[in-house]
């Protein structure tokens, strides 16, 4: 048994890393080199956990476990002869033929002392010269976009909505960022009414969102929206009706990773609007860029401090950092003149070009001073676990707290969640139309953070379905499929137009068949039979990450007895602000804490990229 062969044995035995993070090391080492085989599996499992790179800094057995691992870690190391610093790691790996040089493209990259993935990257590259490149949007007539600006925002000097429109109206690439209320997609829909009133020409106007709940709740938010605007019909007619998932726009196909619609074969569009930009991954978001008409104009929307995409990166906080500059004085002085409003600028050496292509709304409508929702949000985001936890205790009307300590505690919640999802199974016994059904399904939501255990979706799963079963709430069938149950899509299907995300709810048809019932973005029901879907689980608690994109009227989160990494303050954060006007959050204080104070890191290149 050669040294690799022997690294490859302990690691396993130990649980150092995936399978899949062994066998892609074996795939790229050479000879015996044991090294290679520890820092290509380390890459490996640093994109399987969302970073884009590694730094040679960070590959150490400190840096990137505790506890017991580290100490197998630290084995491994010395079973592999592996150097313990930034330098002799470079000094290894420069002689590596598996690395990408200027003669050759290789499985890996190593850049700035960073180890990619070569395909993360190019990914990464790509991202950056596509922020990095600023066309001029140039105004024909400057006067006529502010009378514009005017009659759809007002005149008032302070109006970061009117900002943020004029930011787009004058940039290629625009990133609107805003936490819950702060009139996002109103912009949106004010903007497109003084691109289409400035545009000499029909535009063609898509809207897009990651995920099928979060592109329904695009098209009926903008409708909304447009109903409130005092615009002329044949404006209102130039409106784009209905919001796509990502995959659908870009042409993804169920049986191969190719999508119809890339650089060779662009989409056909003026203007993409891009909701839920945080949900976004580094693949994806270089996918967009790709598929992108060269004259395009792209607005991306989202909440910079929600969690991060599953997959790998956080492309939109990256981006949004460069708003921590602020606008330069030229852009200031532009913005002023377009919107009447005071807008600040100041000059520093360090600050990204990207700063003016930026807006971040502060204010929020949805919820106002008193609102326990929007400071319990506010809190968090600054983690202040003190102030979290003196808003529990004022006993405010929109936030309750429940101790999980012990098994009483444990009966409450189950008592409470039924009590929560009643007047959805309700509307299915009352005979109420699958649209009603389906609304009434959005009302109240469980959430958690984990995917195993009883805290984890699975555990609740079942314990929310026996309870509801105990109190007749259900029908007491021992099959999988059974009217009532919330399922959701956990692989996309583009034959069925069902994607990753997608909720349904399984109601009996007019034949007294069963099939479940999903709301696609143009608001209208589909109904597919059980067993034509793609790979699914049932819902009636999904995890923080799966709830992005969508909001209900009540929001319970319940957080582990025992902490874990994956609670975050980002987490905490995303999980309050899904909830429109009641939260309740089952745990003990000092878990709900430490996850306040634990802030994620993803690592990348894209910041000092965008610099």
């Amino acid at each position: 048994m050669n040294l690799i062969e022997q690294a490859m044995t302990y690691a396993h035995s130990t649980q150092l890393f995936r399978s899949v993070d062994l066998q892609f090391a074996r795939l790229v080492c050479e000879g015996d080199r044991a090294d290679y085989f520890l820092a290509a599996a380390c890459v490996s499992a640093s994109a399987g956990e969302g970073h884009v790179c590694l730094a040679l800094s960070a590959l150490t057995p400190e840096a990137l476990w505790t506890g017991a691992q580290r100490i197998a870690a630290q084995q491994l190391w010395q079973l592999c002869q592996a150097p313990e610093d930034a330098q002799a790691w470079q000094s290894r790996l420069a002689t590596w033929s598996a690395l990408s040089s200027a003669t050759q493209i290789g499985p890996l990259c190593l850049v700035d002392q960073q180890l990619y993935l070569q395909r993360a990257w190019h990914q990464e590259q790509q991202v950056a010269s596509f922020f990095n490149a600023f066309p001029e949007q140039r105004l024909k007539d400057e006067r006529q976009a502010r009378q514009i600006l005017d009659q759809l925002f007002g005149s008032s000097e302070h109006n970061d909505q009117k900002v943020a429109a004029a930011v787009a109206l004058t940039a290629r690439h625009a990133i609107i960022s805003g936490g819950p209320g702060t009139g996002k997609t109103t912009t949106v829909a004010k903007l497109l009414a003084a691109m289409i009133q400035l545009s000499p020409t029909r535009l063609r106007i898509q809207m897009a969102a990651p995920t099928g709940k979060a592109a329904a709740r695009l098209t009926e938010s903008l409708g909304k929206a447009l109903l409130a605007l005092q615009v002329d019909e044949t404006v209102r007619q130039r409106f784009p009706r209905e919001a796509t998932t990502l995959h659908r726009l870009l042409g993804a196909q169920a049986t191969t990773r190719q999508l119809r619609y890339h650089a060779h074969n662009p989409l056909h569009l003026d203007i993409l609007i891009v909701d839920e930009a945080s949900m976004v991954d580094l693949t994806m978001m270089a996918n967009v860029i790709a598929a992108l008409p060269e004259q395009a104009r792209v607005i991306f929307l989202g909440d910079r401090d929600q969690l991060a995409s599953v997959e790998a990166g956080a492309v939109l906080g990256d981006i949004c950092r460069s708003a921590e500059y602020g606008f330069s004085v030229a852009r200031a002085a532009q913005l002023s003149r377009l919107t009447g409003c005071l807008v600040e600028g100041g000059e520093s050496p360090q600050a990204p070009q990207l700063r003016d292509n930026i807006c971040l709304l502060k204010h929020s409508y949805r919820f106002d001073a008193k609102s326990g929702i929007g400071q319990l949000a506010r809190a968090v985001n600054q983690g202040d676990t003190s102030q979290a936890q003196a808003l529990f205790t004022a006993e405010l009307p929109d936030i309750h707290w429940r101790g999980l300590a012990d098994e009483a505690d444990w009966r409450t919640l189950l008592h409470e969640v039924c009590e929560g999802y009643q007047p959805f199974l309700a509307s299915i016994a009352r005979g109420d139309t699958p649209r009603q059904v389906v609304a009434h399904f959005s009302h109240y939501q469980l959430l958690c953070a984990l995917r195993e255990g009883a805290f984890g979706v699975k555990g609740l799963n079942q314990s929310i379905e026996t309870a509801l079963r105990q109190r007749g709430l259900l029908s007491a069938t021992t099959q999988q499929d059974y009217v009532g149950r919330p399922i959701m899509i956990t692989r996309n299907d583009s034959g069925l137009g069902l994607f990753n995300g997608d909720v349904g709810i399984t109601l009996l048809d007019s034949e007294q068949q069963l099939k479940v019932y999903f709301q696609l973005p143009d608001g209208e029901l589909r109904a597919v039979q059980p067993s034509r879907l793609p790979a699914h689980e049932t819902a009636w608690v999904m995890t923080v990450h799966k709830s992005q994109g969508s909001e209900f009227t009540h929001t319970a989160l319940v957080l582990p007895r025992q902490f874990s990494p994956v609670l975050s303050r980002e987490l905490i954060y995303t999980a309050i602000t899904r909830a429109k006007s009641q939260l309740t959050l089952y745990g003990e204080a000092a878990i709900l804490n430490r996850a306040i104070m634990n802030q994620t890191s993803r690592r990348s290149g894209l910041t000092a990229a965008l610099r």
